[in-house]
């Protein structure tokens, strides 16, 4: 009954069936190591974050360019406040409001943008106290350039003079005329009643969209995988009751059919 399974026609399925589940259960089993490593690298961060919270500070030059080892750890740096920006549409415990950002003009000659804390409702540069004038020395967490569009950070443009939607160098420069370093701390202690704001976990390490599409991937390869066998296994039916009905003469064979007279 199973004879047929010996012609080209199920040879060349039963090839593509032996590469096909194979292959699937790869792509799934790496989308899923993809997304454990993600998990840990998350649980990671936060520790790296927490821990960071009690190292000594250390000077911003040995800390740059910031990356995941050196994201979250206490940097400090001398200079002379400059120009002061608003942030609009951060979230804070659940809270809309604004951050202030003011940029730290270094001896290099290269400016840091600080926040200095958070206040709540829409940006007013009314609300947003002055910078400390003359020399000041600030410690706060580092943390890399904003991408706009990534991690609730606004894509958005057109907004008034004095704001800017993301924290990076390549949204500042057009802003100042200075250099701007590629990075940018927040103070552990915000100035004037505003309140601090905590620092994030280093890119590419949390449960953002990409690790759960890569769960989701996950699960897709493995539903392809076991398709593949069901419709193998359908087929496989299919044909072995043809096979049974012909040796039954229930279905006429091929070669009956071409004897039998065509109707006029």
């Amino acid at each position: 009954m199973y004879r047929f399974l010996l012609t080209p026609r199920w040879w060349g399925i039963n090839v593509f069936v032996l590469l096909a589940i194979p292959f699937c259960v790869f792509m799934g089993s790496w989308q899923l190591s993809r997304f454990e490593s993600r998990v840990a690298a998350h649980r990671s961060a936060d520790r790296q974050v927490e821990a960071a919270r009690t190292e000594a500070a250390r000077p911003l030059a040995d800390l740059l360019p910031v990356d995941q080892s050196t994201s979250g750890k206490r940097a400090t740096v001398s200079g002379r406040y400059a120009k002061q920006l608003l942030v609009p549409d951060r979230q804070l415990d659940g809270r809309n409001g604004f951050y202030v950002l003011t940029l730290l003009r270094t001896d290099s000659g290269q400016a840091l943008p600080v926040v200095r804390g958070w206040l709540p409702g829409k940006a007013d540069a009314a609300k947003a106290p002055a910078p400390p004038a003359g020399e000041v020395t600030v410690t706060g967490a580092l943390q890399a350039s904003e991408t706009p569009g990534d991690n609730g950070v606004s894509a958005q443009g057109g907004l008034p003079s004095g704001q800017t939607a993301a924290i990076s160098a390549a949204s500042l420069v057009n802003l100042v005329p200075y250099r701007v370093y590629d990075a940018w701390i927040t103070l552990e202690k915000a100035d004037s009643g505003m309140r601090p704001v905590p620092a994030t976990a280093p890119d590419n390490s949390g449960l953002d969209l990409k690790a759960f599409q890569n769960l989701g991937y996950t699960g897709e390869w493995f539903v392809f995988a076991g398709f593949v066998v069901f419709m193998w296994f359908r087929l496989l039916r299919r044909e072995a009751e043809f096979a049974r009905d012909a040796a039954l003469g229930l279905v006429p064979d091929e070669e009956t059919q071409a004897q039998q007279p065509t109707a006029v």
